[in-house]
């Protein structure tokens, strides 16, 4: 079993930076991929970035430049840098961790970017 909980989000104007942190806790030897997702409201789940257990990372096109994944396999926490953010970046933002075949979720952190 492995817990997440992110932390970091919050309100922020167009063109500023946060940062989200994901920490993680139980069997975290055996995690391998981690990723953070986003959800905006009326819209699916998808993808922002992974990052391997070797630290080969992942970004889809939207946040490419702007967004940068990392982790500390020592604190067992992975991190979102967001910066430049855009209005369309409001989202819950997810921590999502791979052991095997399984994933794992946390509950989520709210960024809103306002204009």
């Amino acid at each position: 079993q492995v817990q997440l909980v992110e932390s970091g989000g919050g309100l922020v104007q167009a063109g500023g930076s946060l940062r989200l942190s994901c920490a993680a806790s139980g069997s975290t030897v055996n995690i391998n991929t981690m990723f953070w997702y986003r959800q905006a409201p009326g819209k699916q789940r998808e993808l922002v970035a992974l990052i391997s257990s070797g630290g080969s990372t992942d970004y889809i096109d939207p946040v490419k430049g702007r967004f940068t994944i990392s982790r500390d396999n020592a604190k067992n926490t992975v991190y979102l840098q967001m910066n430049s953010l855009k209005p369309e970046d409001t989202a819950v933002y997810y921590c999502c961790a791979t052991v095997s075949s399984r994933a794992y979720w946390g509950l989520g952190t709210q960024v809103t970017v306002s204009s």
